[in-house]
């Protein structure tokens, strides 16, 4: 393999970044802020995604925040299930740089 892969979990760059998140909020955080949100790896830590953000799409990260969502109580026909914890992961990229997901 040519991807070395990142030191504290010993994932590959394209495991730890699931997909990003492209809402109507984080495409005006990106816009005005430049700050972009992705859905990450259970597991994964600040310095595997900013490693990640940075080989995956050659940029250069100033600041990496976590934030672990909780799964809710959904109904599924007549019982009561959960949906799946994750873990999102907002990126501040230096100024001149800029991701293009369109």
């Amino acid at each position: 393999m040519s991807e070395s892969t990142n030191s504290t979990t010993g994932k590959l760059p394209h495991q730890v970044l699931i997909r990003p998140l492209v809402t109507e909020k984080g495409l005006h955080k990106a816009q005005r802020f430049n700050h972009y949100a992705f859905e990450v790896a259970s597991d994964a830590t600040k310095i595997d995604v900013r490693n990640a953000v940075e080989s995956h799409f050659n940029v250069k990260v100033e600041k990496v925040c976590i934030q672990n969502r909780s799964g809710k109580s959904r109904r599924f026909r007549f019982r009561l299930g959960e949906t799946q914890s994750w873990k999102k992961a907002i990126v501040k990229l230096s100024e001149d740089n800029k991701i293009d997901f369109f």
